[in-house]
């Protein structure tokens, strides 16, 4: 992949000899200049997951990896791949009318009812903050037509991305006979989504109240922890079934780098010790050490 050229005026920074292979999405489009991360000098920090990957966002240049390309499932961190076919569909402000089936799923819910009224932006919202599977089930039988009409969008998506090990099912990451990913195509995913500002604003929200069509309202909470712990994390996606164990797509900004981490398979003890350790690795380093 070609280097990333600096904006505002600033001289391009001198080719590096590649060290790790580049994820296939294009480069980021910012405003300030890019400092593309080199491959920290320490040792990895040692992780319960699985499956685990870091990827420079600027550049998608792999940090640290491990087991990044083994088929597994990966539960709820697939509705950033949801997500991104809603916004493919087009009118995100198109109104979405509750249907019975929507609501045919396991918890966590929303607790929708049939013929209720929202925007897909609304819900939107709700399934990257809330990870709601009743709201998955909405969004994908209202853009795809059915679930199985949806899927198949998400896995013509997921093929234009080059995510080369991935098959989806369901919008949910409900477990299903035939649906995986791997930790190398999600942070493939998560880095197409980091270029959204809206899905990006959505990730970051720490919480908001969200207003039913009878006036109820409800406080909804983010389910990653790292925002509230971490002052660089600024999304992405949680994940958790018993077959997929505990997932984490995290996303972080300090120095003007940013990194995405994805964890697979760590448990509940782990998992946000798991990501906060390699969130801190790539990225809290002497911005000098990024031409090393």
């Amino acid at each position: 992949m070609a280097s990333v050229s600096s904006c505002v005026g600033s001289p391009p920074p001198r080719r590096q000899p590649v060290a790790a292979p580049a994820l296939r999405a294009e480069p980021v489009r910012v405003a300030e200049p890019v400092r593309v991360a080199a491959t920290p000098l320490t040792p990895p920090p040692a992780v319960v997951a699985e499956s685990a990957i870091v990827i420079d966002v600027a550049s998608g240049r792999v940090l640290y990896a491990r087991n990044a390309d083994l088929p597994r499932p990966v539960a709820s961190t697939q509705k950033i791949m949801s997500a991104l076919c809603v916004l493919d569909s087009g009118n995100i402000d198109s109104v979405v009318t509750i249907e019975k089936s929507d609501t045919v799923c396991e918890p966590t819910k929303l607790y929708l009812k049939p013929g209720e009224r929202y925007s897909r932006r609304e819900l939107l919202k709700v399934l990257m903050v809330k990870s709601a599977n009743d709201v998955a089930r909405s969004l994908a039988r209202d853009v795809g037509g059915s679930q199985e009409g949806f899927a198949a969008r998400m896995n013509r998506k997921a093929a234009s991305l080059g995510m080369r090990n991935s098959h989806f099912v369901n919008p949910n990451g409900l477990p299903a006979p035939g649906q995986y990913s791997t930790a190398r195509d999600m942070a493939i995913a998560a880095r197409t989504a980091y270029q959204s500002r809206l899905l990006r604003s959505y990730v970051a929200t720490k919480e908001f109240t969200f207003r039913y069509s009878s006036g109820k309202t409800r406080q909804l909470e983010n389910t990653n922890r790292l925002l509230k712990s971490v002052p660089y994390c600024n999304g992405m996606k949680t994940g958790t079934t018993n077959a997929a164990g505990r997932c984490l797509v995290a996303s972080g900004s300090l120095n003007g780098r940013s990194v995405i981490v994805v964890v697979l398979k760590s448990n509940s003890a782990n998992v946000w010790k798991d990501s906060e350790k390699l969130l801190r690795w790539a990225l809290e380093r002497p911005v000098a050490a990024q031409s090393q």
